[in-house]
């Protein structure tokens, strides 16, 4: 990926984009857990301190695999078809064990009943990451509404709504000097969409002014994410 530099407020920059502590570390967004290597060069990072930083490891790799199970529609490992994720539901027995008990079905259907907290907590956390790196506005407060859903429950208008949104009347145009607005600019790297793609097939997210920061992104070509700060 090309490097987008940053020239927005240096104020912005120098706290944990979750919890407004002190900057400690830096914080791969996304986490490597929803990639395969080789992972793309220049990987965006926003700062963190170490207990967030830490804190979202378990919820990201529950995520991770859980998503890849729905995929395989099982939890055994050697059905994953991602090695990372063959490898920590090996190891991980706990986790492993507590996926299986999440699967049911019901009349030949395979269905998940997944822990929605661990789900909205790393979309959350993902959406704030987003929020900072590319517009240069850390988003500390709880925003309007967290929503994800597979797209093989959505309708097609629902897809569409998601996919390609209708622009508001009236839309500001990002602070000057961060990175969304150079991409605007100089677009080396977003679709006509708006989408920027992380890894093909596995992570692509876009930043919208729609009413508020609007953050977007789609796990796997699968799971939907949506959230939105006023």
């Amino acid at each position: 990926m090309i490097q987008v530099p940053n020239f927005g407020d240096q104020r912005t920059q120098t706290f944990c984009v979750h919890c407004g502590g002190l900057e400690e570390s830096r914080d791969h967004v996304p986490s490597k857990v929803f990639l395969d290597p080789p992972y793309p060069d220049n990987l965006h990072v926003t700062p963190s301190c170490i207990k967030c930083n830490n804190g979202f490891s378990l919820d990201e790799k529950y995520l991770a695999c859980a998503i890849e199970c729905v995929l395989s529609g099982d939890v055994e490992p050697q059905k994953m078809n991602r090695e990372r994720i063959e490898k920590a539901l090996s190891e991980d027995t706990t986790l492993a064990e507590t996926l299986r008990q999440a699967r049911r079905e019901q009349d030949g259907i395979v269905m998940w009943d997944f822990h929605k907290s661990r789900v909205e907590n790393v979309i959350l956390k993902l959406a704030r990451q987003h929020a900072a790196y590319e517009f240069n506005e850390p988003q500390l407060d709880e925003p309007i509404y967290v929503s994800f859903k597979p797209f093989i429950s959505m309708s097609e208008s629902e897809r569409e709504a998601f996919e390609n949104p209708e622009p508001p009347e009236f839309s500001p145009w990002p602070e000057v000097g961060c990175r969304a607005m150079l991409r605007i600019v100089q677009g080396p790297d977003v679709a006509e969409s708006g989408w920027i793609v992380i890894q093909d097939g596995n992570y692509r997210f876009r930043v919208l002014m729609d009413g508020g920061i609007r953050v977007q992104f789609v796990l796997r070509e699968y799971l939907a994410c949506d959230v939105l700060w006023k």
